[in-house]
């Protein structure tokens, strides 16, 4: 998957997250889980976006540690909404499945780049 493929996914997210919070039921609990979630899922985008014009290698890796981070919080508030019963897992399954990729391929970015980065370190020390 190419940079633009995974910022537009990322986006989709994003969109995506709005929607489901724009029909959560009306509740104090559901306002504050639902102002979180946006949060954290409009951030991943967000941070991918700042990734991709990273300084360096290591600017890289810190900016995408925090897409890791915020995808994760993502996927902790969805299972709330579902494990307090706002919103049945049928209606969350595929959105949380997206999540869990966008996750599983940032974290593999991260572990690409680091191992790059030590077969540098490495090069320019011999």
């Amino acid at each position: 998957m190419n940079e633009e493929d995974f910022k537009r996914r990322t986006k989709q997210l994003a969109l995506r997250v709005i929607r489901l919070v724009e029909a959560l039921p009306q509740s104090r609990t559901a306002d504050v889980i639902g102002k979180q979630l946006i949060r954290s899922a409009t951030s991943v985008g967000a941070n991918y976006r700042s990734a991709c014009r990273g300084k360096s290698t290591a600017d890289v890796i810190a900016k995408l540690s925090l897409v890791e981070e915020e995808a994760d919080e993502s996927l902790y508030w969805m299972e709330l909404i579902v494990e307090i019963g706002l919103l049945p897992l049928e209606k969350l399954s595929n959105l949380m499945s997206e999540n869990t990729e966008i996750l599983a391929m940032t974290v593999a970015s991260i572990k690409t780049l680091r191992n790059k980065s030590k077969i540098q370190n490495l090069k320019s020390k011999i």
